[in-house]
């Protein structure tokens, strides 16, 4: 992705429209992005409502990516509500439907430790197709993020070690605190 090229705003304010797939990314999707890229600066009570990972479909007309109410794990869930967030993770993602994910992992390499926000596509391809002009859609309002994961079946992603290698491979010694 080079540029962004053929987008513009339509005159609905709360859409960005991606004018070759006609697929909008809802405001509030941009809006938990650069609230879950800002996670370093907030205080402690704060840092428990921040969201760990969250979940984007498809509108029911098809027209709009727009955030999946309830689909998500906060800071404050892990450890209390949630044991294994990666696992739990993996069993929130749907049979047969298509859907993003932003999960903000934490992982440590020998030399030190990292936080990175990683977009995942989630394929099954027992799912209903939804065009990659969507997915390109997303992925263009999404500015910054160095990690993406594609995943067509559970078995790609049921280990937490499909990640790690996407992140540093060998480099990578523990994610969400658990040594790999």
């Amino acid at each position: 992705s080079a540029g962004i090229t053929g987008m513009s705003h339509s005159a609905r304010p709360a859409l960005s429209r991606n004018m070759a797939s006609g697929v909008a990314v809802s405001d509030g999707v941009i809006k938990v992005f650069k609230d879950m890229k800002m996670r370093k600066s907030s205080m402690p009570e704060e840092a428990k409502k921040r969201k760990k990972v969250v979940f984007f479909c498809l509108s029911e007309d098809k027209k709009n990516i727009i955030l999946e109410e309830g689909k998500e794990i906060l800071v404050g869930d892990v450890g209390q509500t949630v044991n294994n967030l990666y696992a739990t993770f993996v069993k929130m993602l749907p049979y047969k439907d298509h859907r993003y994910a932003l999960y903000d992992t934490t992982y440590e390499t020998k030399e030190s430790k990292e936080e990175d926000l990683v977009f995942i596509f989630w394929a099954p391809e027992s799912g209903k197709i939804i065009s990659a002009s969507s997915k390109d859609a997303i992925k263009k309002k999404l500015t910054g993020i160095k990690h993406a994961l594609q995943a067509k079946c559970y078995k790609e992603v049921k280990d937490h070690c499909t990640l790690a290698e996407m992140l540093g491979g060998s480099a990578i010694i523990s994610l969400e605190g658990k040594p790999l």
